[in-house]
């Protein structure tokens, strides 16, 4: 190939960032006036006036602008570096931007300030901050949210309350502070995706560009601040250590991940019941899975006892508080309202909301019956994409499937070669990150229920389809095969778990 060939790709990668760039920077740029928001001041303002229905226009201007740039810089990626290089640039912008697609940095501020102020924010929500002369804080949060108590875990809580002792009663340096922790998330993301796919044979670059430059991490989860980012991060390092010969480090790792958000507890369990079927010896596997149960007990002990929060934050607040959004994009909410609009049609007359509740419980047991049957199933060889199945169902069979929740899985599933080079992975990543509006509000309105559940239903019938074609899981029972999920460098993950207990 010549010298001009080889500069092509490049090049097209050059216009894809600055085009990129350009939409971060615009997204950016028109967000204090697109947001109109009376109760924080921005550190900037446009210095071009406009009015608010201009500046949204210029938002979702710079959204498409990212999104475009994103899918054209997939025809032709560059190198590992030239992406995060180009991460960085897309990130940058929006991390200092004011929060945008929701407000729930704000919640993370008052909970981490109610912590703060030796208050527990399991037991006090926000309007508690009015009794103690924080009312600006509590002003910013959503009222929505300013009567629920903290559904996170103790660590972030606590980062969140370090924070707000370095910030002080400024809530633009605590967003700052906070989108900075949160980043540490991508960080981790950036180390440890390129790891899962090496080590699965998938092509590292394509994992990076699909987990980490997407619109819907720039936008859903950077410039909206969510927690979310830090968590996946931390689980996807736990699946790497694991992947690499180390599986109870990774026990820890996604252990710790779990009180940043309790979904993380699921890396825990796929990874302990794979390495334990690798055990030899009669005892080997219990061996295993005794130290894993020993390990993540200690680690949620000791962040626990040292957030000083009791075990309160192991309560129902974690699930019922996602519980008080009816989306129309959430299973559940949207077969109940369905549902009923059909049974009211035909002359019987039934609530809504009870038919949510009812399908809501069937799709908590649906869930736990596609984990147990995952986990029944999984094998090292496949523990990345099973676990990213079952936090995809889980975001999906929630009380509230916000587009940023199916990250959870999808960070995972960018690194196994089949889906990663899937077009319509790259569709959905895009898609998703138009679904919010700059002003936190769902663009779809709860009477769009029915089209989006005959969504799911394509969906759920063409991943089916695919799954038989591909022999539905047939070889699950098959023995761990040499070189199935091996870096360079590395041994087969067949060989090195066994070892990583004997050295602990």
């Amino acid at each position: 190939m010549t010298h001009a060939a080889h500069a092509e790709p490049w090049r097209w990668s050059r216009l894809s960032a600055l085009i990129g760039t350009a939409g971060s920077v615009l997204v950016a740029y028109a967000a204090p006036r697109a947001l109109s928001d009376h109760v924080v001041s921005w550190w900037y303002v446009p210095a071009i006036p406009a009015g608010r229905e201009i500046s949204l226009v210029l938002v979702y201007a710079g959204m498409a602008l990212l999104c475009a740039a994103w899918l054209a810089l997939g025809r032709a990626l560059p190198g590992p570096r030239q992406l995060l290089v180009i991460a960085g640039l897309w990130a940058l912008p929006l991390a200092l931007a004011p929060p945008l697609f929701s407000r729930d940095l704000y919640s993370y501020l008052a909970q981490g300030t109610i912590l703060h102020l030796g208050h527990n924010p399991y037991d006090s929500a926000p309007v508690l901050l009015s009794r103690l002369g924080r009312g600006h804080v509590l002003n910013a949060v959503s009222p929505f949210w300013r009567h629920t108590t903290a559904p996170y875990g103790p660590l972030f809580l606590s980062l969140i309350s370090l924070v707000v002792g370095v910030a002080g009663s400024n809530l633009v340096a605590g967003v700052l502070l906070t989108r900075l922790v949160e980043l540490v998330g991508l960080a981790l993301l950036a180390v440890s995706v390129p790891r899962l796919a090496r080590a699965l044979g998938a092509d590292p670059r394509r994992a990076l560009w699909l987990a980490l430059l997407s619109p819907l991490v720039m936008l859903q989860l950077i410039a909206a601040g969510h927690n979310d980012v830090l968590m996946v991060g931390m689980l996807a390092a736990g699946v790497a250590c694991a992947l690499s010969g180390r599986p109870l480090m990774g026990v820890a790792v996604c252990a710790l991940a779990a009180t940043v958000k309790v979904p993380a507890l699921a890396g825990v369990v796929f990874i302990a019941v794979a390495w334990a079927r690798a055990e030899p010896g009669r005892f080997g596997p219990a061996r295993l899975l005794l130290s894993a149960a020993l390990i993540t007990v200690v680690v949620l002990g000791t962040v626990t006892l040292v957030a000083g929060v009791g075990v309160s934050w192991i309560s129902t607040s974690l699930f019922s508080t996602p519980a008080k959004v009816h989306l129309a994009i959430t299973p559940a909410t949207g077969i109940g309202y369905t549902l009923s609009s059909l049974l009211r049609d035909v002359g019987i007359d039934t609530s809504a909301r009870t038919m949510e509740n009812a399908a809501g419980l069937v799709a908590f047991a649906a869930t736990a019956a596609a984990g147990l049957i995952l986990v029944y199933r999984v094998r090292i060889r496949t523990v990345v994409p099973s676990l990213a199945v079952f936090l995809l169902i889980a975001a999906a069979g929630g009380p509230a499937a916000w587009p940023w929740y199916f990250i959870w899985g999808l960070a995972l599933i960018t690194a196994v070669p089949g889906p990663q080079r899937s077009p319509g992975l790259a569709v959905a990543l895009a898609l998703s990150a138009f679904l919010v509006k700059p002003n936190g509000i769902l663009e779809l309105p709860l009477q769009s229920a029915p089209a989006v559940v005959v969504v799911y239903v394509v969906i759920a019938g063409v991943a089916w389809r695919r799954w038989r074609r591909r022999g539905g899981g047939r070889d699950d029972d098959a023995p761990e095969r040499d070189g199935g999920l091996t870096g360079p460098g590395q041994r087969p993950v067949r060989e090195s778990a066994p070892s990583a207990l004997a050295g602990t």
